[in-house]
């Protein structure tokens, strides 16, 4: 808090020294100057007011009755006591009703110049500064020649003088104390008013500052007065309605405004750096996938031919150097070769199949059709290879059942399931296909008895060339791509497909819509 309040502190200790300081000079300059300034003005009252009396000889009205009222106000104005003598000794004017002791003390005062300094001279004139030592009062006198050849005697005390001189001096302390007070009181209340709204600048530039651009700068909110917050919200929205750029009342909420734009370009450029670092990073991934599903698909096609080729190789040379010469042994050298090859021709055209449907060239033909009519028909292909190797199917019960799809690719589906279950069939060898409603969708299920797929191969079983038992696939052909073609086909339909390992068995499954 004490930080916080730092810049307070500062703005009110710079008032307060600022308002000491001036008091103190012009206390100072009070002190030192003040009475040697009414001095000066003194000395220049008594010369124009000899002036006048001079003007007045020359006219001679000084002992006339109009003069009485000006000089009255010289005598009062000035403080002053006046004596006027001709050349005769008779008094012509004075300022005291006891002419004869004012004059008797004029005259000592004038003739004792012991006491006496002079202090302004003229050509008629002389000012002097007397000091009586029995009050201990100090005057200026003023001792002239008027035009018409009277004595003029003016006498006006200092003591006035140092004691208005005095009282000011204090006065001016007193005053400035308060004045040093109040102008504490008065600069800690704009302090506040100017420091409140940098604060609140400095609270929102920190949380800037850790990315949180949620508080903005509100002109205002630091007053006490709602009403007049009110009033400054509505004005704001009307001159963003208007389309007007909003002009502050004053400095500090005009950089506040600009903090808040600045927050809003900051937090909006932050977002798109987010959502393009995003898409960056979505982009390496990808490629990174694609490299390396690049990798695995050379190596996978690799290791998928390299065993028929070698075969074929093997085989090719044995019939070239004639190992074995008999009809008999050529016939099998050459059905080994034409096996391997019709293998290697099957994983290359279901290879170019499945790129096919995963790059979207072969378009999805979607029309209404007798999923029970393609069934059977892959079903009656089949039965021989079934009754071979001894198993049996159940599936005479299956009704009449209208789907939408491409036909031809769903029989491709259809194949690859019922060969995949013919492969791994075994305990009973039993297959069974069946249907299942919900809603809207059919869900044909291709059941054979046999090993369960083991868990951690399920979710993978889909990827091209994998394979959960290699020996056994290779025995009977399996490139492990058919499972791959189902689950591109279902995509391209828009249709799910899965697998699911029953108590005695495997079941694979995929869904058609029936409206």
């Amino acid at each position: 808090m004490k930080k916080r309040r730092f810049l307070t502190i500062q703005i009110v200790a710079l008032i307060c020294v600022l308002s000491a300081g001036a008091i103190m000079v012009c206390w100072l300059m009070n002190s030192i100057f003040l009475e040697k300034y009414y001095v000066f003005q003194k000395k220049a009252t008594m010369v124009t007011d000899f002036q006048t009396m001079s003007d007045a000889s020359a006219a001679n009205i000084l002992d006339d009755g109009g003069f009485d009222t000006t000089f009255d106000n010289m005598c009062a104005n000035g403080n002053m006591t006046i004596l006027v003598i001709n050349s005769s000794g008779v008094v012509v004017r004075s300022s005291a009703s006891d002419m004869s002791t004012l004059r008797q003390e004029m005259l000592n005062t004038m003739f004792d110049v012991s006491n006496a300094e002079t202090v302004l001279s003229g050509d008629n004139y002389q000012i002097l500064s007397s000091k009586e030592t029995r009050l201990n009062s100090e005057y200026l006198i003023l001792v002239g020649q008027l035009t018409g050849g009277e004595t003029i005697l003016m006498r006006t005390a200092l003591e006035s003088i140092h004691e208005s001189a005095m009282l000011s001096n204090r006065l001016l302390l007193l005053v400035g104390l308060i004045m040093i007070v109040v102008s504490c009181l008065v600069g800690w209340v704009l302090a506040r008013r100017i420091t409140k709204p940098i604060l609140q600048l400095t609270d929102i530039s920190k949380k800037m500052v850790g990315l949180d651009f949620e508080a903005k700068y509100v002109p205002g909110a630091w007053k006490k007065d709602s009403q007049l917050k009110r009033l400054s919200v509505i004005s704001d929205r009307l001159a963003e309605e208007d389309g007007r750029e909003q002009i502050s009342g004053n400095e500090i909420d005009l950089l506040g405004d600009h903090m808040n734009r600045l927050s809003e370009t900051l937090e909006r450029t932050i977002s798109e750096l987010k959502s393009a670092n995003l898409e960056l990073t979505r982009d390496i991934q990808k490629k990174e996938e694609i490299d390396e599903m690049r990798k695995e698909f050379l190596s996978n096609v690799s290791h998928e031919l390299k065993t028929p080729l070698a075969l074929i190789q093997g085989y090719a040379e044995g019939l070239e150097e004639c190992i074995n010469d008999d009809p008999e042994s050529r016939d099998f050298y050459c059905d080994v070769i034409m096996d391997e090859a019709g293998k290697m021709n099957r994983m290359v055209q279901k290879l170019l199949t499945l790129n096919q449907l995963e790059f979207g060239n072969d378009q999805v033909v979607m029309e209404r059709f007798d999923i029970t009519e393609l069934i059977m028909g892959v079903l009656n292909s089949a039965r021989i290879l079934m009754e071979k190797n001894g198993i049996t199917l159940e599936a005479g019960n299956l009704p009449q059942t209208f789907v939408w799809g491409d036909e031809f690719k769903m029989e491709e589906v259809v194949t690859n399931y019922l060969s995949n279950a013919i492969n791994h069939c075994e305990g009973e060898k039993k297959i069974c296909v069946s249907y299942t409603m919900r809603e809207g969708l059919l869900r044909v299920s291709v059941f054979n008895t046999g090993k369960p797929i083991p868990e951690e191969d399920i979710g993978q079983i889909w990827d091209k060339f994998y394979k959960v038992d290699k020996a056994r696939t290779r025995e009977y052909g399996g490139s492990g791509i058919g499972l791959s073609i189902v689950k591109a086909i279902m995509d391209g339909h828009g249709q799910s497909c899965g697998v699911e390992n029953k108590e005695d068995g495997v079941e694979f499954w995929f869904e058609l819509g029936t409206k």
